[in-house]
């Protein structure tokens, strides 16, 4: 099957939040869409899988509100294709036919929340708001994490042997002798590393390293 595009690498990120909305019943998606547009939020609604794979996903933060069950691909069978491209839209489900099973196999794969209809107007907007702010997390955390990344990247290979030995609790003089260099320019390193990754101190330092899995190249002497 056709994916679903992803973000465009080049599209300017909004801040304004954007409601998909996927169910073929007609009155459902005019009805969900006047609530969530009274509400101030951006609405896109489909009414086939189809329609909602040849758009362009938001580029800033948005969720889904998905009808389980539709004509050809299931809801949980879409959900189940976003995360095989690791697109970690929200997902609220919305259903007539909803069972137990159905919803505890739709939570487990990571939707947000799962609607019997008729559902109130406040337990859909109770979720969307869980929903946007989860994918605003997300995305804030996603960006910090390459940012960390490209810090990293800018490391020299000896500055990256020293970062994993300083954040592995050694001191300067042990360093130097795990490496073969003079404790002073241990010391320039551990300068220029703590400058490049932007570490406010050997504790942020630590932090970030755990984050990238940095680990120390050789074993600490006794």
């Amino acid at each position: 099957m056709s994916h679903p595009a992803q973000p465009a690498g080049d599209a300017a990120p909004s801040d304004e939040p954007i409601v998909l909305i996927l169910d073929d019943d007609p009155s459902l998606r005019a009805s969900l869409s006047d609530l969530l547009s009274s509400m101030q939020l951006q609405v896109r609604a489909f009414g086939s899988v189809q329609e909602l794979l040849q758009s362009e996903f938001p580029a800033g933060p948005s969720c889904l509100v998905l009808d389980v069950r539709l004509p050809g691909l299931s809801g949980l069978d879409l959900q189940a294709e976003l995360a095989k491209i690791n697109n970690a839209v929200p997902i609220i489900f919305i259903t007539g036919h909803g069972d137990v099973p159905m919803s505890v196999r739709a939570m487990k794969a990571g939707a947000v929340d799962f609607l019997t209809k008729p559902f109130r107007d406040l337990e859909l907007l109770d979720a969307v708001a869980a929903a946007l702010e989860l994918d605003r997390k997300h995305r804030a955390d996603t960006k910090a994490m390459l940012e960390l990344q490209e810090a990293f990247n800018s490391l020299t290979v000896r500055e990256r042997e020293v970062m994993g030995f300083v954040t592995a609790g050694l001191p300067n003089k042990q360093i130097a002798y795990q490496i073969g260099l003079s404790e002073i320019t241990v010391k320039i390193h551990r300068g220029s590393v703590m400058r490049k990754m932007h570490a406010r101190s050997l504790a942020d330092l630590v932090r970030k390293g755990e984050l990238l899995g940095v680990r120390a190249t050789t074993a600490p002497s006794p």
